[in-house]
């Protein structure tokens, strides 16, 4: 389960200084992150991910255990800088080694889209289409909602980001609101908007509270009005499926996301209702006001 700055210690290769334009607001909704990467790779959301470069590459471990709480996080991230754009994915310990940032670091972005394991893919791919469209871009068109989180301790801005992701949430009171990737703050941000949270994770067995937590995804899928998830899901394969499930059954899908917030922001309208996303520097690496952007689905998309 996943919460999630170094920097750079070589220059970064000479990159365009204007954003491509936004192929991705005429292409075909994607069905799944397969599909996307192969439109991706033909050129249908952007510039060729040929003609580009991972100039940097970083693997990231750390670990959080907020005050009043009984759970550590320990997390690990990989991170790909295209240009001015950062992409991030989290993913289980031991599937990537440090080693993955020599391997890596300067590989032609294509190359990753095909060929890396799938968190490397997933930040690849999160690093192409925020070059392509930056999160502070889609704001300035006012398709997205930039919201600041205070400066402050963690526990503070932990709170501010999980009531941000709460606020995304338009249900009846009593609703049934899964929620797969679990993090404390979250769950109690839901009862506080009157939903009764169902937290699913791999990792964590009872929320802070107690509450029993389920590693059975689909039993959580059955009976949610709503499901919350974590774009850890795009690390971890599940996410396809939970786009699917939530399709299928017409109920909402929101996206809370660090990991893939790019890559999440491609199927608003084609499954995800709406997201939270919050690109790198991650809120968890600064004590400074940083922003995260809410996006919500058109009516009728």
């Amino acid at each position: 389960m996943t919460t999630s700055a170094p920097t750079d210690s070589q220059p970064a290769a000479p990159q365009p200084t204007e954003h491509p334009s936004p192929a991705s607001l005429s292409a075909a909704p994607p069905l799944s992150v397969d599909r996307l990467i192969e439109a991706v790779l033909a050129g249908e959301h952007g510039p060729l991910p040929a003609e580009l470069v991972a100039t940097s590459v970083f693997w990231i471990h750390h670990g959080t255990r907020l005050a009043g709480g009984d759970t550590t996080y320990l997390n690990q991230y990989v991170l790909v800088r295209v240009g001015a754009a950062f992409g991030g994915c989290a993913f289980e310990a031991g599937e990537l080694t440090p080693e993955i940032s020599r391997a890596s670091s300067g590989a032609p972005l294509d190359v990753l889209l095909r060929d890396a394991p799938r968190p490397l893919r997933t930040a690849a791919l999160d690093a192409y289409l925020s070059h392509a469209r930056p999160h502070r871009a889609a704001a300035e068109e006012g398709d997205a909602e930039p919201v600041t989180l205070p400066s402050g301790t963690p526990e503070l801005r932990a709170r501010a980001r999980d009531a941000a992701v709460a606020g995304l949430l338009d249900i009846e009171e009593g609703a049934q609101v899964g929620l797969i990737g679990v993090v404390n703050p979250l769950v109690a941000a839901i009862r506080e908007r009157g939903g009764e949270p169902l937290p699913c994770d791999f990792n964590l067995r009872a929320t802070q509270w107690g509450d029993p937590v389920t590693d059975d995804m689909h039993e959580v899928l059955d009976r949610a009005d709503v499901v919350v998830a974590t774009g850890m899901t795009l690390s971890n394969g599940s996410f396809d499926t939970i786009l699917e499930r939530c399709r299928h059954r017409g109920i909402p899908l929101v996206v809370y996301a660090q990991s893939g917030s790019a890559v999440a922001r491609a199927f608003l309208g084609s499954g995800v209702t709406a997201l939270s996303a919050e690109p790198f520097p991650f809120s968890q690496f600064s004590a400074d006001e940083t922003v995260l952007y809410r996006y919500r689905a058109v009516d009728g998309a």
